[in-house]
């Protein structure tokens, strides 16, 4: 299906030929620039609401700056569609989210106009600052503009940042795009501050009257601008609180303004270009703006996947098969089993609720469960705080997010011995939202702090069994479960729960001259790799290890004794996860054996399907086919993929 671009957005392959546009012009490039984005993610995918939102000021900040001479930093990424269009990625944009097509965030590499990459919350004020400070070193009349939403302003390096930026003297505009949402509704009290302002009507009309009285002074005059920031600063202090967060930080604070006006917009960007220092602009925009069911409904049209523009049927896939659930459902509907009959379960996820599926346990146990907000140190320090009161607490944080929280792990729950759970989604490769997201990291970086139990399951019975074992009195230590984006395997998975000894894995089929050793889903991979073994006459076996620390060392001992050909497979990087573990009990026992490690290479994946990538990553079960035959007929000593 080809999808052609409006009248006006196709001549627009620059911020250039944007610019040479008359201002009555730019209502109709927004509505195209609209369509245009409806039309493509429609048919192709990706995320949807976030980017209908900031159509104005896209198009806003490519008129009024020289870009990409003056840097704009998008914060989460998801934003900035209509960005990647008006900045000559307009024919490539059918390939967003797609094996080597374009990149679903700002991506360095793929773009002058993206100044810095962006997957994560909360990192704009930073990375604009540090950009505005290198100009001002450099004597450059560079602008730096951070384009901060979507519930991002919640996090604390949002705040670090502004605190440094306000003592800096550097010239930085930061714009809020308040559309009270990130992937679910905004939570906390600086949502209740913001919706004050917003609401604030006795202030926000009288302000827009003082201004444009004071507007109409001539500069120089007996009433100066300086006076006029008296009078503004007053009249905040008699009738508003509404700007005192900001400005005790040093920002002068401008707004709340429509962000769907495009001409207020271009007006007061005009304006903040020729004021000196931190700047705020607080814009109020609608997540979803111009399609109406995105705007009614934005946590589902946040990425929808394909759908029927016209009718707004979302596309499943076809099967004439009942479908195995996503890892997720099962960890949202096991939480509410085991919080029944177990009292002291909570729930604590960082603005995750849907993505996780907590919201279930929020729906019907809004006492126990809590949504922090972008807020992963934070949620994870709450989380052993609760645990110090004998309360056992199910943090779930996506694999990449948890990153940002490794030391709130290590020095307030492992050395402290807190019996925290963390329950790692999208662990592993996560598919089209690409490298910013892919979980790949977290079996080597928890690996190396002391306490900890880390696990992953194969299949969802076997989520639900270490759920299960995680919440039991006799569980003392911090419990990581890790699972993959996506569905799982059975059908049939809501069976009674059972308790599995912590530290032990399982030998689910004898073989000869070669054991392959995996660590949760892809054991899935070996399974169908080992039946197609089977028909070339080479009968593996294989073991589900389950946990990788502690080691089942009884089991290896076994595996080492009897096998000199063996296999790992992991949905982790290969350096210092699951086989660098294997590895290193070999050494440590002084065995010899032919090993082959599989699983994510020391290299930044980059988006794609599942399946594109893991053929790729060279772990998938036509690999494991592949490496075991030929490791049958090799003598190296050790390999890594």
């Amino acid at each position: 299906m080809e999808i052609i671009p409006g009248n006006l957005l196709k001549t627009i392959n620059s911020p250039a030929d944007l610019r040479k546009l008359q201002r009555n012009e730019l209502y109709q490039l927004c509505d195209e620039l609209r369509q245009y984005i409806i039309d493509v993610v429609s048919v192709h995918g990706g995320h949807f609401a976030a980017s209908l939102g900031v159509v104005e000021l896209s198009v806003a900040l490519h008129y009024i700056y020289n870009t990409p001479y003056d840097q704009l930093v998008w914060d989460v990424g998801h934003q900035a569609y209509g960005h990647k269009i008006l900045t000559g990625r307009r024919e490539q944009f059918i390939t967003n989210r797609k094996y080597n097509g374009l990149s679903g965030f700002p991506k360095r590499t793929e773009s002058e106009y993206d100044t810095f990459g962006v997957g994560h919350s909360s990192t704009s004020i930073s990375a604009a600052l540090g950009m505005a400070i290198a100009a001002k070193y450099k004597g450059e009349n560079k602008k730096s503009i951070a384009i901060i939403g979507d519930g991002s302003m919640t996090a604390g390096m949002a705040f670090e940042a502004m605190n440094h930026a306000g003592v800096a003297d550097s010239d930085l505009l930061v714009i809020l795009n308040d559309n009270c949402m990130s992937i679910d509704p905004n939570v906390g009290a600086l949502k209740e501050y913001l919706t004050d302002i917003t609401t604030s009507h006795t202030y926000n009309k009288m302000r827009d009257e003082i201004w444009k009285i004071l507007g109409k002074l001539p500069a120089g005059k007996n009433f100066s601008r300086e006076m006029a920031s008296k009078v503004e600063l007053s009249l905040k202090g008699m009738i508003s609180k509404s700007s005192n967060l900001f400005e005790s930080l040093k920002f002068r604070y401008f707004g709340p303004i429509d962000g769907h006006n495009i001409t207020k917009l271009v007006d007061t960007l005009q304006d903040l270009k020729n004021i000196p220092g931190p700047k705020l602009l607080h814009i109020i925009t609608v997540k979803g703006k111009g399609y109406s069911l995105a705007e009614k409904d934005q946590t589902k049209w946040h990425a929808p996947g394909l759908f029927d523009k016209v009718t707004g049927e979302i596309y499943k896939k076809k099967t004439d098969t009942l479908q195995p659930p996503k890892y997720q459902d099962v960890f949202g509907q096991t939480i509410i089993e085991l919080a029944e009959k177990n009292n002291t379960i909570m729930g604590v996820t960082p603005a995750m609720l849907s993505g996780s599926s907590l919201k279930f346990m929020m729906e019907k146990m809004p006492h126990r469960t809590f949504d922090v907000g972008i807020c992963e140190q934070h949620a994870v320090t709450l989380s052993a705080g609760m645990a110090t009161q004998g309360l056992k607490v199910f943090c779930n944080i996506y694999s990449s997010f948890m990153q940002r929280a490794f030391d709130q792990v290590v020095h307030d729950v492992a050395i402290q011995k807190l019996p925290v759970v963390f329950c790692l989604d999208r662990a592993g490769l996560v598919g089209d939202d690409g490298p910013t997201h892919h979980g790949n990291y977290d079996i080597a970086y928890f690996r190396c702090i002391p306490n900890m139990i880390i696990s992953a399951p194969m299949n969802e019975q076997e989520l639900r069994n270490l759920m299960f074992t995680a919440q039991l009195p006799s569980t003392k230590n911090p419990f990581v479960i890790r699972y993959p984006r996506g569905e799982g395997v059975m059908v049939e998975w809501r069976k009674p729960m059972e308790e599995i000894s912590i530290g032990k894995g399982r030998r689910l089929k004898d073989g000869e001259d070669v054991a392959i050793l995996s660590l949760g889903h892809p054991g899935n991979f070996v399974q169908a790799a080992i039946r197609e073994l089977r028909t070339q006459g080479i009968n593996p076996a294989h073991y589900d290890m389950r946990f990788v620390k502690p080691l089942d060392e009884e089991l290896l001992h076994e595996i080492f004794m009897k096998f000199k050909k063996i296999i790992t497979v992991e949905d982790g990087t290969i350096v210092g996860g699951f086989g660098s573990a294997i590895l290193e009990f070999m050494a440590k026992n002084g065995y010899t054996a032919e090993v082959k490690l599989l699983g994510i290479p020391d290299k930044i994946v980059e988006h794609g399907s599942l399946k594109e990538l893991y053929r790729e990553c060279n772990y998938d079960a036509q690999a494991i086919v592949q490496t075991t035959t030929a490791l049958l007929k090799n003598k190296v000593t050790v390999t890594c993929n």
